[in-house]
């Protein structure tokens, strides 16, 4: 008893205090958007109200429980625990429910259970297991078997499929990156989604062009005027060659004759670029070449990877199409319900797009609708600003930790909030598509705030006992 009084003690209270205002916030707005006059108990299990608050009364079961376990536990059956949901989410692909073409959910009695939203924590447990077993060691080997981690549920989760919690995985890097992946990759990343977009909206053409304008200016600066000067000369000679036999002999498509034509000039220079030692060169020209080939599968993996609603909702996003009584119907009923409350909103219960059902899945997805529409700007603010808070604590506890199998698993906890938070409200307000993820203890569902629960108070638990030894 006297070492769980120390452990209530040692609890970060401000987050514990933070998810409970948040669920009691997110429960006032799922009765605001299924909220009729016919139906007034909350208790009312035939509604989603009363639904929510019986998985928040097992939610805060669920934080006592994990709350009193020994943090050993978390430490020495976490493989376990991974390989289990692991198991489930096999599993589920065979004897799940299919829900809105994904089958993602175990049926059991009225209620629906998604094990991807647990498998959430069970992937960081075993990612800071991993990390924290190979804390004396470094590189490619240790990043690729972690990378292999996060990979394996992302693979089944996405043959369900269900592209929104795939994406939520990806949160999983930032734990790599703090603990010594190149900021490369990142950078890398970036990069490859900006020129996505790019070559969506301009095409490949114009990009190709912008790319040997990058390249020649990066040359310029790390090299000097005489140096891009021959590169420019090489690269001239290689394309004129390029396009006389592709345009005249061949009728290549001039993209192709581009990359054609920076081929040829790096195979030519590559010899100077060598006995010189410029690795900076060398650099510039991978970067130059490897994004030209890139291009080249943008409009593959968008034409024959995505399916059609996807490419709508991406288009709807960049601007390029409109689709106001379809695919993006959704997006501009939240435009209209968030951009309606105005200053301080409609008040408590009296949005009318809420009342009057305009914004589908206005209580899973488009929760951050019913805050705009009734909360106004203040209300929205106030949201906006308990998840920087708890994002920033997050990182506080993180990084206040003396192992590195519980600052990785902060990470994970903290880039796993950081991605809902920020691509839920984004694509509530047309800066992200819609790919359908939670809001963090305001959605509607009682597996997203089980799971939640879970994943953040382990952490809770961890960084109450990180005096302690755990093996």
């Amino acid at each position: 008893m006297e070492k769980n009084n120390n452990i209530l003690t040692r609890l970060d209270w401000v987050t514990v205090i933070l998810w409970l205002l948040m669920m009691i916030m997110g429960w006032l707005n799922i009765y605001a958007a299924v909220y009729n006059e016919q139906h007034t108990s909350i208790f009312d299990l035939s509604q989603r109200y009363g639904k929510q608050l019986m998985w928040i009364f097992a939610a805060l079961v669920l934080a006592v429980f994990v709350i009193v376990t020994d943090n050993k536990l978390w430490f020495f059956f976490a493989w376990f625990i991974y390989g289990f949901f692991l198991l489930l989410l096999l599993l589920v692909l065979v004897l799940g429910k299919e829900i809105n073409g994904a089958r993602a959910w175990f049926e059991v009695g009225p209620f629906s259970i998604q094990p991807s939203e647990f498998a959430k924590f069970a992937t960081g447990l075993a990612l800071a297991s991993y990390l924290n077993s190979q804390r004396q060691s470094s590189g490619m080997k240790v990043m690729a078997a972690a990378t292999a981690i996060i990979i394996a549920p992302v693979m089944l989760i996405a043959l369900q499929p269900d592209m929104g919690s795939v994406i939520t995985y990806f949160a999983f890097f930032i734990v790599l990156y703090r603990e010594g992946m190149s900021i490369w990759v990142f950078i890398t990343a970036i990069l490859a989604v900006l020129l996505f977009l790019l070559t969506l909206i301009l095409g490949n053409l114009p990009v190709a062009i912008g790319l040997l304008g990058v390249a020649v200016f990066a040359l310029l600066v790390t090299s000097g005027y005489m140096v891009t000067l021959k590169a420019a000369g090489v690269m001239a000679v290689a394309g004129g060659a390029a396009y006389l036999a592709g345009h005249y002999l061949l009728d290549l498509d001039l993209m192709l004759i581009i990359v054609i034509a920076v081929f040829l000039a790096g195979i030519v220079y590559a010899w100077y670029i060598y006995r010189q030692k410029l690795k900076s060169q060398a650099i510039i020209y991978i970067f130059l070449l490897s994004g030209l080939l890139y291009l080249f599968t943008v409009d593959y993996a968008f034409n024959n990877v995505l399916k059609p609603h996807q490419q709508t909702r991406i288009n709807i996003m960049l601007g390029t199409e409109a689709d106001p009584f379809g695919e993006g119907y959704n997006l501009n009923q939240s435009l209209i319900s968030i951009g309606s409350g105005g200053f301080a909103g409609k008040g408590y219960l009296n949005g009318t797009q809420t009342k009057f059902k305009f914004v589908p899945e206005q209580s899973t997805d488009f929760i951050f609708c019913t805050v705009g529409e009734e909360w106004g700007f203040v209300g929205s603010t106030v949201v906006i600003g308990l998840f920087v808070l708890l994002l920033l604590r997050l990182l506080m506890m993180a990084e206040r930790q003396r192992t590195t199998f519980v600052r990785a698993y902060g990470y994970g906890v903290f880039g796993l909030f950081l991605v809902h938070f920020f691509v839920n409200i984004g694509m509530t307000i047309g800066v992200m598509p819609v790919i359908g993820i939670p809001l963090p203890f305001f959605s509607y569902g009682g597996s997203s705030l089980w799971g939640f629960t879970i994943l953040l108070f382990i952490f809770v638990r961890l960084d109450a006992g990180r005096t302690e030894y755990l093996g």
